[in-house]
């Protein structure tokens, strides 16, 4: 395939602590084509570590990410590095007929229309395998966790260019599935937390504060009614109002405390970080940002 359309390839394994016998066979193939490489971890740490090893090791311009289980078709790279040359940085494959059973295909699909509605970046398919990155794209993205099922809002988020293309897909044939009911919660919170990072990571006083001066308005005006009360003789029905509204004050300046130690979080993390993404500069510049004609 690398012949027929004038590629450069190279090809990464990651063995996510396998015990089938697969490094063996990686093993056996990079000692037979030096384009091949493997990296083993000592046990399982999740396809977003799997990941974060494989764009680290990455030598490439343009990468393609593959799972195992055979059922995304390779014969699709072509047309994913396609889309890429029309501009994109991210192309994310869609499995628009999907070779897998009605309770793992409906989830799946209101997993990703939530994620369009939540994020804004509205694809068919956003946890499909099959992907194609620039490398900058790949350099750039703070996997962790679960993460890799946001990995296209992550880089919508930061300003990349971000699409899909219809791909084959084919029926599992080794291997078993782990989807379940407790992947789906685990994704649903860790969307909220995307949602978070991507709108508040860096203002975090927005969310909290605002938060904080909602409960402290509700509450200054809750204790003002409860005062009222007491003053026109109805003390048990004004006590228990002024009470509340005063435990409401004490709860906003807690939450505006979180706030605010958040805000300094940021602020000390951004020193020497960066928090955007430069496509390319012109002329000479330094690390300051400064240029030279």
């Amino acid at each position: 395939m690398a012949d027929e359309h004038g590629l450069a390839l190279g090809v990464l394994f990651v063995d996510d602590g396998s015990s089938d016998g697969s490094w063996d066979v990686v093993r056996q193939l990079a000692e037979q084509d030096s384009r091949v490489r493997g990296i083993r971890f000592r046990r399982n740490f999740g396809k977003a570590a799997a990941l974060a090893a494989g764009f680290a090791a990455v030598r490439g311009e343009i990468v393609v990410t593959l799972d195992a289980d055979l059922q995304d078709d390779p014969a699709e790279i072509p047309r994913l590095i396609a889309r890429l040359d029309e501009g994109l940085d991210v192309v994310s494959g869609w499995k628009r007929k999907r070779h897998d059973p009605l309770h793992k295909v409906w989830p799946s699909r209101a997993f990703n229309w939530m994620v369009g509605r939540i994020t804004g970046l509205k694809l068919h398919d956003h946890n499909c395998g099959l992907k194609a990155y620039r490398a900058a794209v790949t350099q750039e993205m703070p996997l962790y966790g679960e993460m890799h099922r946001f990995i296209t809002v992550l880089a919508h988020a930061r300003g990349f260019r971000v699409g899909e293309v219809v791909v084959n897909h084919r029926a599992r044939k080794h291997g078993v599935s782990k989807y379940g009911a407790r992947r789906f919660v685990r994704g649903f919170l860790d969307l909220l937390t995307v949602h978070f990072l991507t709108t508040y990571g860096q203002c975090p006083m927005h969310i909290w504060g605002g938060m904080a001066l909602v409960l402290g308005v509700l509450g200054m005006a809750g204790a003002a009614a409860g005062l009222a009360l007491c003053l026109s003789g109805h003390v048990k029905a004004g006590g228990a109002l002024l009470a509340a509204s005063l435990l409401g004050v004490l709860v906003a300046g807690h939450v505006f405390a979180v706030g605010l130690v958040a805000e300094l979080q940021v602020a000390r993390g951004a020193r020497g970080q960066c928090y955007y993404s430069v496509a390319e500069t012109a002329g000479t510049v330094d690390c300051e940002g400064e240029t030279e004609a």
